[in-house]
């Protein structure tokens, strides 16, 4: 992981932003202290993202049985 300080980031964004896309993880320090990170986007399923709210709840997520179709009236 490459290291730049907060001075360096504000003129090298474009070129930071760059090497983040690339895959590259960027810490950007202030007084020697990390106070952010660039990292690359990861492409999230839908199921990652609520797997964790499913699996604290007590929902009951099984489907309801199917139903015989309705008449519509006047379309007999």
């Amino acid at each position: 992981m490459r290291t730049v300080q907060v001075v360096e980031a504000k003129a090298k964004f474009s070129a930071l932003l760059a090497a983040a896309e690339a895959g590259e993880e960027i810490a950007i320090t202030r007084h020697g202290r990390v106070v952010a990170r660039m990292v690359p986007d990861a492409p999230r399923m839908a199921a990652d993202v609520f797997r964790p709210f499913w699996e604290a709840s007590d929902m009951d997520l099984e489907a309801p049985p199917d139903l015989p179709p309705e008449l519509t009236p006047g379309l007999d």
